[in-house]
């Protein structure tokens, strides 16, 4: 027999003249043709391949950051369970219609009086008069029996209030409606609340009262003018003390998440203050619970739990100079200490990702949460529309959509290009994306250096320089959907003329692009000599 050394194969080698095999498998269940490769050979038809249809643009594909495991708004009791529970309730129900009147009552109260301390006031521009501070402690006293008739009987206090002068604003986390309230009650500050309050009934009438900084969470204008006014008045001792919520949305209380650098800006002094509801079978958060369920369980309660403490201040480090990040940072991180919960990073848009994807029957809305405040270059309202395409798909209760329904939503049809953007955005080889493999895939492109000048020179290949016309827009995109019909052709003109005036202009085309990012592959065969 003959020897062989350590470095002779144990089988003999294959013959190297045998070709590639690819084969691609239509599915029934409206997936992607399926790619097998066999790669010994050296010879293959690259027509039979998916290609990376972005690599035009110098991607090299994307992948899907990990995410944060914690939802933050989950309450932990949204229905009633337990034997205890239904004995409580049946015990409670005489309990809770007098604190139903209690509280009708008490509002009523305080409505009345408020609406008389506010009675022929015109300059609201400054401090409230005291001798109507007064008539205001009516509806405070209000506001700590309508706590009482929730079941906050006695609130257990740490540590005090730092006088208005040391430390001009206040921060707080914020967990239910029943803070606002509180601090109502015990501070009667000038709170920064959402445009959207004012309209409450009666509620609305209450809060005016306080000189409320009004602020539209999605409008540019609306923040600068809102940080504008809680300088002026944290700068003015005449004025209550600034209260912020800077979390800007409730949680669950069992994590921080990401602060606004609304309370930070100005650069005063801040006592931040924590607020806890320890609870065994009831949780108080407002989560994804409706307003008048929380409410009833709560008269359903023998007695609710609250904590209130009180933090020491923290000012400005650097003789003020410290940069308003490390500011917010060093402040979250002493709520969350005191709390003893995790920071996340997530914000009032992952809470918008969460209710859509919960109103949609997905049966784990909090899959589509994305830490928002990590995102870049990209808005919460951008990032919303982006779930509402991928909600367009018709994904399944799991939160998969299929490659008919991702075509449907981008107005394509089944040919080559929109097998390879589908290819591109499954990048775990799945037949189905997620909503995250889609964002982050449309980000990716969208971020790409390329893309904004192909956008540019788009509208370079139009005959008039700067409009695009229904006949140009089926003449550019044929070179990548060869059998483009009329109707398709339609179906994406107008998707991109935005404002229907029959042409498409370059405002159409850029906002159109970044809306759906992935639709610049159908521009790749006439762009690709430019670039």
């Amino acid at each position: 027999m003959a020897d062989h050394d350590l470095t002779s194969s144990l089988l003999p080698a294959e013959s190297s003249d045998r070709v590639d095999v690819i084969l691609r498998i239509e599915d029934d269940d409206g997936g992607p043709p399926v790619q097998i490769n066999n790669q010994n050979g050296n010879h293959h038809d690259p027509r039979l391949c998916f290609s990376n249809p972005y690599g035009f643009l110098g991607s090299d594909g994307f992948s899907v950051p990990e995410m944060t495991t914690v939802d933050p708004f989950r309450n932990n009791t949204p229905s009633i369970d337990g034997v205890y529970e239904w004995v409580k309730i049946v015990v409670c129900i005489p309990i809770a219609l007098a604190r139903l009147v209690l509280f009708v009552l008490c509002l009523l109260v305080g409505y009345i009086a408020t609406k008389t301390a506010l009675h022929g006031w015109k300059d609201k521009e400054n401090p409230m008069p005291k001798w109507r501070c007064r008539l205001m402690g009516v509806t405070r006293l209000c506001g700590r029996c309508i706590l009482f008739s929730f079941g906050y009987h006695w609130i257990t206090r740490k540590g005090k209030p730092a006088p208005r002068e040391i430390a001009p604003i206040v921060v707080s986390n914020h967990v239910s409606y029943i803070e606002p309230i509180f601090y109502f009650y015990e501070l009667f500050p000038t709170m920064v609340a959402a445009e959207s309050h004012d309209s409450i009934p009666f509620v609305g009438t209450i809060i005016r009262a306080m000189q409320v900084i009004y602020v539209d969470r999605f409008s540019p204008a609306s923040k600068k003018h809102a940080i504008s006014e809680i300088k002026r008045k944290a700068s003015c001792n005449k004025f209550p003390r600034v209260l912020l919520f800077p979390e800007g949305t409730t949680t669950n209380g069992r994590a921080l998440i990401s602060f606004q650098l609304g309370a930070f800006l100005p650069g005063y002094s801040i006592q931040p203050v924590v607020v806890r509801y320890p609870h065994v079978h009831f949780d108080q958060s407002w989560g994804l619970v409706s307003l008048p369920k929380l409410m009833i369980r709560m008269f359903m309660q023998f007695h609710n739990y609250m904590e209130v403490e009180y933090l020491p201040i923290i000012s400005p480090r650097y003789n003020g100079k410290e940069s308003t990040l490390e500011f917010a940072k060093r402040t979250s991180r002493a709520m969350a200490t005191a709390l003893n919960v995790v920071q996340t990073p997530h914000s009032y848009g992952d809470l918008t990702l969460l209710t859509k994807a919960a109103e949609a029957n997905q049966e784990t809305p909090s899959d589509y949460m994305i830490g928002m405040s990590k995102m870049e270059q990209v808005s919460s309202l951008e990032v919303v529309d982006f779930l509402d395409k991928f909600l367009s798909m018709n994904p399944d209760s799991s939160g998969r959509a299929t490659y008919n329904g991702f075509i449907r939503a981008l107005r394509l049809e089944a040919c080559a290009v929109a097998e390879e953007i589908f290819s591109f955005i499954d990048i775990e080889k799945m037949g189905t994306i997620t909503f995250k493999q889609y964002l982050f895939g449309s980000l990716h492109v969208m971020k790409l250096q390329g893309f904004q000048r192909s956008c540019e020179l788009i509208l370079t290949e139009c005959s008039n320089g700067d409009k695009i016309s229904e006949q140009k827009l089926a003449e550019l995109i044929r070179p990548a959907i060869s059998d483009l019909n009329t109707d398709k052709a339609h179906e994406l003109f107008k998707l991109f003329d935005t404002d229907g005036d029959g042409k498409i202009s370059k405002n159409d085309l850029c906002g159109c692009l970044r809306r759906n990012p992935l639709l610049i592959a159908l521009f790749s065969r006439c762009l690709l000599p430019s670039l």
